[in-house]
């Protein structure tokens, strides 16, 4: 068993990763940015070690900084989490001729599924049913707007070394094309330093769902059901559910066999996701992540696997500890991530300090942070906080007990994406299963969603008090239009708020 690791990430992956390695008695060491000095993973850790200010590039992207610290440390092992460095080859077999253990796939494995051209290549060649398209990159826009023309319109237009939603382009018609592929091309180039691009048709209304994967060094190779992730915003999920409400047994098992055979494609060893577009009765291979996903909880709430234990048995040389006919699927769980950003305002990223701090809890709820009181919330990393986690006995269950997990979970100081998920919750296409990766664009009705009435009068009292205690024209804008003389909260302060005697 490995003996000790480096957890090259922060926030609640690298807290996650520390715990795992706690259970297994595996020594864990921490790496910290400057204004992270602080942050829960850096204090549960049993070892931790400064890597640079701010910004990125130059402390969690710094691959010389990571592997000397691992060295001074004495790491056996490094776990990259996700994000960050976590699928960049470069790093994998950096760490990889250091003479330590990357706790992850191959790096020419993570080269060839991070190129989609070749992922898609591999996919074809096993029997993998992908979108129809090209497999190679695209010359021109000439060239795109001909094959545009053969697959049909709508189509994208994606970055062949992209992920994350960067580098597309939808294109609904012919006079469109040169646009999109020009936009798409510029627009990989800047966030991945590779501007090659390939079209897909595109598919209007898909649902994505995604297969657990998992593979030893011994030639086993296992699927541990599949996850929803239909819900996003840009491409980036919000809220995760496993099993999937639309699938049957025949459409699971099938699934799952495909992303088995995508996986036997490229001999994978470790953690992993194959996604898939599921529409009108059909599903074709999207991308596999060589990683292990934000969103893994649900699939341990309804395997009871610890998908991080297996990540360090793995990474020891050891065997998968079952077998496929072994892995139980018992319940439904559902994950929503708690995001720093303001829903109703577009999204706009929120920052401030983590003031009251509320975690819930009670059978089936999980939490997954990686804040506490006195975190500093600032605009360097992703807005990712924590992950809320509720499991059932069904999926209305697993709704239900979600709902009153969302209630009690409090968060100060911080706007987060809390209120909308409570708002989805009991939307009825929703708790329905009625759900596409364009849920939240067909329901607009979640942002405009009316604050009840007691919640309006809480606010406006608060925001009257504040106008008082600053001073005649003092208070922000903002707080001067909500405390409206027409209130009767406005007069708050004339005598009430004076000095009693016994000093309250």
């Amino acid at each position: 068993m490995i003996k000790s690791v480096l957890v090259a990430n922060r926030g609640e992956i690298a807290l996650r990763v520390i715990r795992g390695a706690r259970e297994l008695g595996i020594r864990s060491i921490a790496v910290f940015s400057e204004p992270d000095r602080r942050a829960p993973h850096v204090l549960h850790a049993d070892e931790a070690y400064p890597i640079g200010p701010a910004r990125a590039a130059d402390s969690y992207l710094n691959i010389d900084r990571l592997l000397d610290v691992a060295r001074r440390a004495g790491a056996h092992a490094v776990h990259p989490g996700y994000g960050f460095l976590a699928e960049r080859a470069d790093f994998a077999d950096a760490v990889t001729a250091a003479g330590i253990v990357f706790v992850g796939p191959a790096a020419e494995t993570i080269r060839a599924m991070g190129d989609k051209t070749e992922a898609r290549r591999r996919m074809e060649a096993a029997g993998v049913p992908v979108v129809p398209g090209t497999s190679e990159p695209l010359a021109s826009a000439r060239e795109a707007s001909g094959v545009a023309n053969e697959v049909g319109f709508p189509v994208v237009l994606k970055a062949a070394a992209g992920g994350g939603g960067k580098g597309m382009r939808v294109v609904r018609r012919p006079e469109e094309v040169p646009g999109g592929f020009n936009a798409a091309m510029r627009e990989a180039e800047a966030a991945f330093g590779d501007g090659r691009v390939y079209v897909e048709r595109f598919l209007d209304r898909p649902r994505h769902i995604e297969v657990q994967l998992f593979g030893d060094s011994h030639g086993n190779i296992v699927h541990l059901y599949e996850r929803e992730c239909s819900i996003q915003r840009r491409h980036q999920k919000l809220i995760e559910e496993a099993p999937s409400a639309l699938l049957g047994e025949e459409e699971r098992h099938s699934m799952g066999a495909a992303a088995v055979r995508a996986a036997r494609a490229v001999s994978y060893v470790g953690a992993g996701t194959v996604e898939f577009l599921y529409q009108d009765g059909e599903f074709f291979f999207l991308e596999m992540n060589t990683r292990l996903q934000v969103e893994h909880p649900v699939t341990e709430m309804v395997t009871g696997v610890d998908l991080v234990e297996w990540q360090f048995r793995v990474a020891s040389g050891q065997a998968l500890p079952m077998r496929q006919h072994e892995i139980p699927l018992e319940g439904h769980a559902i994950e929503c991530r708690i995001t720093s950003e303001s829903p109703f305002d577009g999204f706009l990223p929120a920052t401030g300090v983590v003031g009251e701090l509320e975690i819930p809890g009670g059978p089936g709820v999980r939490w997954d942070g990686g804040i506490a009181r006195g975190t500093e919330v600032g605009l360097h990393y992703d807005p990712l906080l924590g992950k809320l986690i509720a499991h059932g006995a069904g999926r209305e269950a697993a709704v239900r007990r979600m709902k009153g997990a969302l209630r009690e979970l409090t968060v100060g100081g911080v706007s987060t994406s809390a209120p909308l998920l409570s708002l989805i919750m009991d939307e009825p296409d929703f708790r329905a299963g009625r759900i596409s990766t364009r849920y939240l664009e067909e329901h607009p009705e979640l942002f405009r969603a009316e604050v009840p009435a007691a919640t309006r009068r809480a606010l406006v009292a608060a925001a009257a008090l504040l106008e008082h205690r600053a001073g005649p024209g003092r208070a922000s804008p903002r707080i001067r239009r909500a405390a409206t003389p027409l209130s009767r909260w406005a007069r708050v302060g004339t005598a009430t708020d004076s000095p009693r005697p016994n000093g309250r």
